[in-house]
């Protein structure tokens, strides 16, 4: 109900423009997830220690960050179309440079360029998508719950490249993204996208959201979650296999697992979109994430550990996109603000991976990964100033 009435009312031009984003949001959620899986197998193969590969996973969210300053800029040049393209195309060169050296600058720079494209082709969708839709928070939910089938075939085409080729099939699996990602510049180069929309709001290219204090709050539930949420995908695979929990093999299917309940939650969150309150879900949601987490880390039980990996991805489901769609308006009015807002919470997924990574060298994994509740706590208490805020700007508004 909630997908068509948003659908039906475009036309055939927005609708490819729609499909599009939704394919190439898939293959995001495949080449940004796969890093995690991919990891421990670099790290091997290349023999980098924690802080090494920290700064790998760091140098991804690093290009995320990047992106926030370009993908806002670059189009008032090139325009929207031709900006996606180029910015696509890093992707392909940054896992050809996986597959081809393990020099440790150039790995960083590989993870960057990754990062890059990923955080463009993030902004990109996320406001055309929004335009599109009319800031349906239905249609953002469905948006990252495609990411999420991406992410969730990641830990497969890894596991399947190594049954197929051993201990180099994950050269194959970085083959299979750098072709994937080609296609998707192909798609993009079919778009027919207004450029003019970009320009009608140059004159109002203005930071005067800056002074909201919601935004802000909607910046900060986004930074401590994407702190918890870029570590977790991160080193998980890592954190099981070192810490001698489980094989790889059965770290791999649990990461792919998250990304199956994170789907069944988004598409839970879609939903419920415009039947439950979005403070509501933001709240139930943050707590449930908080707990499952700590169950998490507090047991080497396998059962217990499945248990609370199912409980903890489909609580972190919802957060991410409906945060989103409560600051849709100023994203609307505002084109500076997505890029805004992406570079504030990238700030976070760069800094705890390589924390992770350095407190793991000195204390052990576990130490590391404990750091994460931390960021949850925090998340938590930008919701509940999330929810307080509200009232007070509705009372102000009335």
């Amino acid at each position: 109900m909630g997908k068509q009435s948003f659908y039906t009312q475009l036309d055939k031009q927005e609708q490819y423009i729609l499909k599009c984003c939704f394919f190439v949001f898939a293959v995001n959620g495949l080449y940004g997830m796969i890093l995690g899986s991919l990891l421990p197998l670099i790290s091997n193969e290349y023999g980098l220690n924690n802080i090494t590969s920290g700064a790998l996973l760091s140098a991804h969210q690093v290009g995320n960050l990047i992106a926030g300053f370009i993908a806002g800029i670059l189009p008032i040049y090139l325009g929207r179309k031709k900006a996606i393209m180029f910015l696509c195309s890093f992707v392909v060169m940054g896992f050809l440079i996986m597959i081809l050296t393990g020099n440790p600058v150039l790995l960083i720079l590989g993870f960057l360029f990754t990062g890059l494209s990923r955080g463009s082709i993030s902004n990109f969708n996320n406001t055309v998508v929004n335009e599109v839709s009319n800031s349906s928070p239905v249609a953002l939910n469905i948006l990252h719950s495609i990411f999420a089938i991406g992410a969730l075939l990641a830990p497969f085409l890894v596991i399947l490249s190594t049954v197929i080729a051993g201990d180099i099939g994950w050269k194959i699996a970085a083959g299979v993204i750098i072709i994937l990602a080609i296609i998707s510049i192909i798609l993009f180069s079919k778009m027919k996208i207004d450029d003019e929309v970009k320009n009608k709001k140059k004159k109002i290219i203005s930071y005067e959201f800056l002074k909201n204090k919601y935004f802000w709050i909607g910046a900060g539930i986004l930074f401590f979650y994407l702190c918890a949420e870029a570590t977790i995908n991160g080193w998980m695979v890592k954190y099981f296999v070192d810490s001698k929990i489980m094989t790889i093999q059965y770290a791999q299917i649990l990461a792919s697992l998250l990304w199956v309940v994170i789907l069944a939650g988004r598409l839970t969150c879609a939903f419920l979109g415009n039947k439950v309150s979005k403070k509501v879900l933001l709240l139930t949601t943050s707590i449930g994430t908080a707990a499952f987490y700590v169950l998490l880390l507090s047991t080497q039980n396998l059962i217990i550990i499945t248990i609370a990996i199912m409980g903890l991805g489909f609580s972190m489901a919802g957060i991410y996109p409906t945060t989103i769609s409560t600051v849709g308006d100023t994203i609307k009015a505002y084109p500076m603000s997505m890029g805004v807002l992406l570079m504030i919470s990238g700030i976070g997924a760069i800094m705890m991976p390589i924390i992770t990574g350095a407190l793991s060298d000195a204390f052990g994994i576990l130490a590391g990964m404990s750091a994460i509740i931390g960021a949850i706590v925090l998340m938590l208490i930008c919701v509940i100033l999330n929810l307080l805020s509200k009232k007070e700007n509705m009372d102000t508004i009335i």
